[in-house]
């Protein structure tokens, strides 16, 4: 099996992961509570859908050589910001007293992709501004430039891949942006976060709910696949292992 095939095997679980743990979560709230958050809001509040993602990732980078006490995933996820006291991550991979990694797993399904999606933006925009201005005043001495990586996963759907019109009562709208569904809000997004150094890569996939249970899903961009996000991380956490030997 080649290490194209591997990967794609592992990404495709993590996918089955996420699905399986929605709809258990989603299952679960409703029978217990009597009644269902509003809208999809019962298979989100769990948590854990993501797991399957941050453990493959954390498996990577153990596989290169890394120590596994040294990737964060569980516990100790908190980074000092510069406009908040700390800010919680999904991945940190911090050794030797140096921040060498950390990483955002983000997922977002039906139906209120509008608002969810201006939540999700805010927040990927406001949390690289916040630890660059904290690594800037030194707050993780004495650590070099950090690796800062984004993950979005998107249900693919009628509501996320049709065209959403704009309102623009004083303005255009960038033309990007003209005619354009969520699956490509966000794909402009990542590829602008990564050119504008906010975040160092970034990965865009999109799955289906039935699909998504047997592992089907999509990569929209070929500058934001799971390939190139994890071989700009392992290149990074390789260069880190072999200047320690």
């Amino acid at each position: 099996m080649s290490a194209r095939t591997d990967l794609d095997r592992r990404v495709r679980s993590a996918i089955r992961h996420f699905w399986k743990t929605r709809d258990k979560q989603a299952t679960k709230q409703g029978a217990g509570a009597g009644t269902k958050d509003a809208g999809a809001r019962s298979a989100v509040t769990g948590g854990a859908q993501m797991d399957g993602f941050v453990n493959l990732v954390r498996d990577l980078l153990c596989e290169v050589g890394l120590e596994r006490t040294h990737v964060h995933c569980k516990s100790c996820l908190e980074l000092p910001g510069w406009y908040r006291p700390e800010k919680k991550w999904d991945l940190l991979f911090v050794s030797d007293g140096q921040l060498i990694a950390s990483i955002e797993f983000k997922s977002q399904v039906g139906p209120s992709f509008g608002n969810n999606y201006n939540n999700r933006t805010e927040e990927a925009i406001g949390s690289a501004s916040d630890v660059w201005a904290a690594y800037r005043e030194g707050a993780f001495k004495p650590s070099s430039r950090p690796w800062l990586g984004y993950l979005m996963l998107l249900e693919e759907s009628g509501g996320s891949t049709s065209p959403v019109r704009n309102r623009e009562p004083h303005f255009q709208v960038l033309p990007e942006f003209k005619d354009s569904s969520y699956a490509k809000r966000y794909q402009v997004l990542l590829t602008k976060l990564v050119r504008e150094r906010l975040y160092d890569s970034a990965c865009f996939l999109l799955s289906d709910p039935q699909g998504g249970l047997r592992g089907g899903y999509r990569e929209p961009d070929p500058e934001l696949t799971f390939e190139k996000f994890t071989a700009s991380l392992l290149a990074r956490a390789i260069a880190i292992a072999k200047a320690r030997q």
